[in-house]
């Protein structure tokens, strides 16, 4: 019997995500912000670089789920925001997040 390859590799202090929804949407719910800026903003707060082609892949992916919409800009560069049913969306998901937080960090000091 031939074993598994594993699809994917772990590698210390490197964190992948496959779907940047939830950055995209924490980037936005402090104010509408342009692709640079959104992908400025999350490498600051956690610490991710998303390339061109995955942030715009995910912001039309969230626009056709109506959790951000463009915003009207004399600017060159276009403005996303975020709508209620993104902000509804992105609170379930934090609430979830921090409920497998908890229980990890529980679960470690009892370890």
């Amino acid at each position: 019997m031939e074993a598994k390859q594993e699809s994917s590799i772990i590698t210390p202090g490197v964190v992948t995500m496959q779907d940047p929804t939830i950055l995209i949407l924490a980037s936005l719910a402090d104010g509408d912000k342009h692709g640079y800026a959104i992908m400025e903003d999350i490498h600051v707060f956690a610490g991710i670089r998303l390339g061109p082609g995955t942030l715009y892949g995910a912001i039309c992916r969230l626009e056709q789920r109506g959790w951000i919409r463009a915003v009207k800009s004399e600017a060159r560069r276009q403005p996303y925001r975020i709508t209620a049913a993104g902000s509804q969306h992105l609170k379930e998901q934090l609430a979830l997040l921090g409920q497998v937080v908890r229980t990890g960090n529980r679960r470690m000091r009892e370890a």
